[in-house]
C-alpha cells in the first residue's frame, strides 16, 4: 500500500505551537523539535503496524482500521480513538484521555512524501517525512 515503508522526519511547520497547545513543557518542546523520528508503516488489509523510533523511545503500534485502542505520545499523553481509511487518507480521530479533547491526525501522500497533519484547539502543524 502507498503508506508502506520507511519515512525520516524531514521538516515541520507549526509543530511548536502544536505541542504547546497540547501542554507539552519548553524544554520536551526544544527536544522533540529534534527528536530524528523514523515511522516503519505495514499494513495488512486493515491492520496497520508503526514503529515509531526516535531519539527519546521505540514503539510498535499495532491498530486495525475502526478499532478504538488507547495509544500514549512521547510525553505520556493517553489517547484513545480510531484510524479510518477515507480515500487516500488514514484519519485518526482521538481524545485525549486526561480532557476529553479531540486530537485529529492526518496522514496523507503527497509528491512522494508522507504527511502528518496534526489539529488540536484549532491549532494546526504539519510533519513531513521523506522515504528511506
Amino acid at each position: 500500500m502507498a503508506f508502506d515503508g520507511s519515512w525520516k522526519v524531514d521538516r515541520s511547520e507549526n509543530y511548536d505551537k502544536f505541542m504547546e497547545k497540547m501542554g507539552v513543557n519548553v524544554v520536551k518542546r526544544k527536544l522533540a523539535a529534534h527528536d530524528n523520528l523514523k515511522l516503519t508503516i505495514t499494513q495488512e488489509g486493515n491492520k496497520f503496524t508503526v514503529k515509531e523510533s526516535s531519539t527519546f523511545r521505540n514503539i510498535d503500534i499495532v491498530f486495525e482500521l475502526g478499532v478504538n485502542f488507547t495509544y500514549s505520545l512521547a510525553d505520556g499523553t493517553e489517547l484513545n480513538g480510531t484510524w479510518s481509511l477515507e480515500g487516500n487518507k488514514l484519519i485518526g480521530k482521538f481524545k485525549r484521555i486526561d480532557n476529553g479533547k479531540e486530537l485529529i491526525a492526518v496522514r496523507e501522500i503527497s509528491g512522494g512524501e508522507l504527511i502528518q497533519t496534526y489539529t488540536y484547539e484549532g491549532v494546526e502543524a504539519k510533519r513531513i517525512f521523506k522515504k528511506e
